[in-house]
């Protein structure tokens, strides 16, 4: 067979591949958003399998987080000395917060090696793994919140206006949910000692973040803000928690708090479309 040519008896230039452009990540993004119907079934599925033929279920999600929590604000109220009124609500809210950031990364880091059976059987956006982990944490999140309504019956926080603050807090964390998973699940396909790595990494940083115990417990003797307290600024964690935990205990929540946030979801947004643009083609091959 005779090559194609043009006028000038010149064979055309093969057309160029697009696999690796910013488009084609974008696209896959919002291919795989359209096709909520498959992920939002999946993400409930994946809930439905982990407490079968369980009596309670998922309740146990809320049972196992509510215990633990109410367990450690006693304990830590006592040694830091803490009113429980408040250091039990600031607690629960600590581990409900931190349970959704928890469970996105670790089940993140291992979306698409899990499922490689159905990313090789099904030819479907790869960001339909991502929503689905985020959809299926969303879940746990929602069960975990019975807690704080719980606790709030009992102790009532100081609430205002102010608690709406929570919902842009929320979209925030969702967001952020995206790109970790994204950026640590395909590298962990690729690198499975990442998984490994994170697991380690987010028990260290569990307890380098205000969660079982708070800033004001650092303060020094003149009652000013100690160097320990200071280095806990260092920590995005405790940013990430006190955007959202903050309006639910009345506490009103600083600028810099909001900036350093939407700052971090930026950067890792931008890790994201990278990743995406050039290894979202080599999942199937890598799981």
């Amino acid at each position: 067979m005779s090559a194609v040519v043009n006028d000038g008896g010149i064979p055309p230039a093969p057309p160029t591949s697009d696999s690796k452009t910013f488009a084609r990540g974008f696209k896959d993004l919002a291919d795989g958003f359209r096709n909520r119907e498959l992920w939002l079934h999946l993400g409930w599925t994946d809930i439905k399998q982990r407490y079968k033929r369980s009596v309670l279920g998922p309740l146990w999600i809320t049972i196992a987080t509510g215990v633990t929590a109410v367990a450690m604000g006693i304990l830590y109220g006592a040694l830091f000395h803490m009113d429980i009124e408040y250091f039990l609500p600031y607690v629960t809210l600590g581990f409900i917060f931190w349970g959704f950031i928890e469970t996105t990364i670790l089940d993140g880091s291992v979306v698409f090696s899990t499922n490689e059976g159905l990313i090789k059987q099904l030819p479907a956006p790869v960001s339909i793994h991502v929503y689905r982990n985020v959809w299926r944490s969303l879940i746990i999140f929602a069960h975990n919140v019975v807690i704080y309504v719980i606790i709030f019956a009992v102790f009532r926080p100081p609430l205002d206006w102010s608690v709406l603050l929570v919902i842009p807090a929320m979209g925030l964390y969702i967001l952020n949910a995206v790109w970790v998973t994204i950026v640590f699940g395909i590298m962990s396909t690729r690198f499975r000692d990442i998984g490994q790595l994170l697991s380690t990494m987010i028990r260290l940083v569990f307890f380098m973040t205000p969660i079982i115990w708070t800033t004001k417990s650092l303060t020094d003797i003149s009652g000013g803000v100690s160097d320990r307290a200071k280095l806990a600024q260092l920590n995005p964690m405790y940013h990430y928690l006190e955007i959202a935990r903050a309006p639910l205990m009345g506490e009103p929540v600083a600028l810099h708090h909001w900036i350093i946030v939407i700052g971090c979801t930026a950067l890792g947004w931008l890790a994201a479309m990278f990743v995406m643009r050039n290894f979202r083609s080599r999942v199937p091959y890598w799981v």
